[in-house]
């Protein structure tokens, strides 16, 4: 297909002209790029601007994480999406004893800017747009991104970018949390607080249902909780203060996509409904306020570790999910994703997948494709119903913390995921290659392995910059983020001081749980 370059309209390969958007004059067929949005939240929607094409990466040290960043970069990626490995997203420094075999295991180690340095050496911060997946060290982890980009010579007012920074979810499905609900939410707050004025275009918080869903959570769950917890973090800012029209253009979110194509386009489109419904009634007047933008990525817990190059076709299906329901960035997992960090060759596949529906498919080339359709409509319509009943239940509890604090989201979650493999383990839901279709294959021998000696070179980069730094500003800074701590300062350009200063991550964690405490789930 091809776009006319005379007038922009676009036309087939059979030279048959595609309007911009259809509908009919019922109800339903509303405007994109109006209020509540379930359309789109563009007028032209991908007519004008793409997705963003992120590729999921980090493993290893952040010297090696650079060059794959790099590698993306020169194959289209249009922007950087960072893994971390789990003492990292925990608060821990590699040498930590709590740190021993998993140092850059599930993502790249970041102890301190120098390693944030390397991360980002040849790429110009002011240039690009970059997703950071974390939660409980958020704060730590954009204040190093603030610092570099500082020492870049950027204008930060001119990154942008997002932090996922949504704790609640942690507590909810994943687990990596630090500190207790209220004052992980303060933190949450001071990062809104702070952004609003010094990072306006950074997105402060991703509010993921992308690991509530691989947790075993139903679509209609995900959708549920997601919202929900969005909801929480729009009155605990209101409740600090802050201007709803201001801070709710800076939230975004992270959705999962499954294989049931219409079910997850039917989310999507509900999930831009209820979230505009959501803000105007909470006060949100100003329209860009009002508008539920998300980054979808494809689901991993869908992928299997038997006939792995199946998982090219779930991976794509997955993906034409997200563009038909609207996604402003998208990752694409590796198909080898169920047995190890993708290899270079399965990044490279995963991304032209994107490449190709972009391209090649025509799904973009009209607003909205499947609106208007019997079937679509009242797919979203009964999605955003049931979704509804589980909001109405959490607020009767007192919102998704209290909810949280209850059990009842994690239950909910919990019953779902054993409904869904006891599916699987019966036949009723079939899984190709997994349950059904079944083939003798050869041992999957591509495998992409870290080497536990990474640790060993964290552990030496440490010991040179604690060596060489000043420890006697390190410690002012360490005791100043203390006593921010127990007040109602903000924490932010605290932590950014200690950072500049190479605090390590670990060091300004600790710092924060001899204050806050740390969480027992």
């Amino acid at each position: 297909m091809t776009k006319n370059s005379d007038d922009k309209s676009f036309i087939t390969d059979s030279n048959i002209r595609i309007e911009r958007l259809y509908k009919d004059p019922l109800p339903m067929s509303e405007e994109p790029g109006m209020y509540p949005y379930t359309r789109g939240v563009q007028a032209d929607m991908y007519r004008s601007r793409l997705w963003t094409m992120r590729q999921y990466a980090g493993f290893s040290t952040a010297a090696e994480s650079n060059k794959r960043y790099r590698y993306l970069l020169s194959q289209g990626t249009t922007g950087l999406s960072v893994a971390f490995d789990l003492p990292t997203q925990i608060g821990f420094d590699s040498d930590s004893d709590f740190a021993d075999g998993e140092v850059g295991k599930a993502g790249v180690a970041i102890d301190s800017l120098k390693d944030m340095e390397e991360l980002f050496e040849g790429i110009e911060l002011e240039k690009i747009s970059t997703s950071m997946t974390i939660n409980s060290t958020a704060a730590i982890l954009l204040s190093m991104y603030i610092a570099l980009a500082r020492k870049q010579g950027a204008d930060i007012s001119k990154i942008s970018g997002t932090i996922q920074n949504d704790i609640l979810k942690e507590y909810a499905a994943r687990g990596t949390y630090i500190y207790p609900p209220q004052p992980s939410m303060r933190i949450i707050t001071d990062i809104f607080e702070y952004c609003s004025k010094e990072v306006p275009k950074w997105n402060t918080i991703s509010v993921s249902g992308y690991h509530i869903r691989e947790a075993g959570a139903s679509a209609v769950q995900e959708l549920a909780f997601t919202l929900a917890d969005g909801k929480a973090y729009l009155k605990a800012a209101l409740e600090k203060g802050l201007d709803i029209n201001v801070f709710a253009k800076r939230i975004s979110f992270f959705f999962n996509a499954h294989n049931n194509l219409f079910e997850e386009v039917a989310k999507f489109r509900a999930a831009r409904r209820m979230w505009a419904q959501i803000t105007k009634d909470l006060g949100a007047t100003d329209p860009r306020a009002q508008v539920l933008r998300f980054h979808t990525q494809t689901g991993g817990s869908t992928l299997t570790a038997q006939q792995p190059m199946n998982n090219i076709i779930r991976v794509t299906i997955q993906a034409l999910s997200a563009v038909l329901g609207g996604t402003q960035s998208l990752h694409t997992n590796g198909y080898d994703e169920a047995l190890s960090l993708p290899t270079e060759e399965a990044a490279t596949i995963a991304l032209r997948s994107q490449q190709i529906i972009a391209h090649e498919s025509g799904v973009t080339m009209t607003v909205d494709p499947l609106g208007g359709s019997y079937f679509i409509e009242k797919l979203t319509n009964d999605v955003e119903k049931e979704a509804y009943k589980y909001l109405e239940k959490i607020d009767e509890m007192g919102g998704a913390v209290k909810a949280i604090e209850a059990g009842y989201i994690q239950n909910e979650i919990a019953a779902s995921a054993y409904k869904y493999q006891k599916e699987i383990d019966t036949g009723d839901k079939v899984i190709v290659g997994l349950n059904s279709f079944k083939s003798d294959e050869p041992p999957f021998d591509k495998h992409f392995k870290i080497d536990d000696s990474i640790r060993n070179v964290q552990i030496e980069k440490l010991k040179k910059l604690r060596a060489e730094r000043n420890n006697e500003k390190v410690n002012s800074c360490l005791q100043n983020i203390s006593a921010a701590a127990k007040s109602d300062q903000n924490l932010m350009p605290l932590i950014i001081e200690a950072v500049e200063s190479y605090a390590t991550l670990g060091e300004i964690s600790d710092e924060l749980r001899k204050v806050f405490g740390e969480y027992q789930g």
